[in-house]
């Protein structure tokens, strides 16, 4: 699915007015601790976005949550994604390509490159992904947060960003994570890859 994988870059964001809205830098490069800081269990929030194709897919999400394991070699995160949509859960794994010097992330679907242009708002409990911010057209941002729901507070830095780009609150689509339908599945492979672990333990002791 080419909507809501999730990236983030180190931004380090200007002194503004108060009442400013905070405009995000979309050219950060990425750094190890970028990609230390997204590293883990994340949960899509809401999203606006102008592009058909985009828009679509997200009004038909439910709910939605996501592993990041980046690997600073190779320049990779691995995405295991979980979401809820058209009444059942999906899974999928697959890798993004890191681009560190324009601060973006690449994943590859149906021989098509989607690049998001990755946030850190100022609360390390959430990140923000943006495409297309220069195309008041095709233009787009997605929230995500380290719990499935978020505060007031990290809401507003959400709307803060989207009133910059020039979008309205009025394009926002939310989650919603009573559909969420994931939860078993994601602890079935909690437990395939325990056993994996203890497999693989077990043998390096008897080498």
């Amino acid at each position: 699915m080419a909507l809501p994988w999730a990236l983030a870059v180190l931004s380090l964001l200007p002194v503004l007015d108060a009442q400013s809205p905070v405009c995000p830098n979309f050219s950060v490069p990425i750094t190890n601790a970028s990609l230390d800081q997204i590293s883990g269990k994340w949960f899509y929030i809401a999203s606006a976005y102008r592009l058909p194709e985009y828009k679509k897919e997200a009004s038909e999400f439910h709910a939605s949550f996501f592993y990041f394991t980046p690997n600073h070699m190779e320049d990779r995160i691995q995405l295991r994604e979980y979401t809820t949509m058209r009444g059942q859960c999906m899974y999928n794994s697959t890798n993004l390509r890191v681009n560190r010097e324009n601060g973006t992330l690449t994943k590859h679907e149906n021989g098509t490159d989607h690049f998001g242009h990755l946030l850190l708002p100022k609360d390390p409990k959430t990140f923000m992904l943006a495409f297309f911010p220069e195309d008041k057209q095709k233009m787009g941002l997605s929230f995500f947060a380290d719990k499935p729901e978020v505060t007031p507070e990290q809401m507003e830095e959400f709307y803060d960003y989207l009133t910059c780009m020039g979008m309205d609150k009025s394009e926002v689509l939310f989650s919603d994570e009573k559909k969420n339908m994931c939860l078993q599945l994601e602890k079935q492979h909690d437990e395939e890859r325990r056993k994996e672990k203890e497999k693989s333990e077990t043998g390096s002791a008897l080498d």
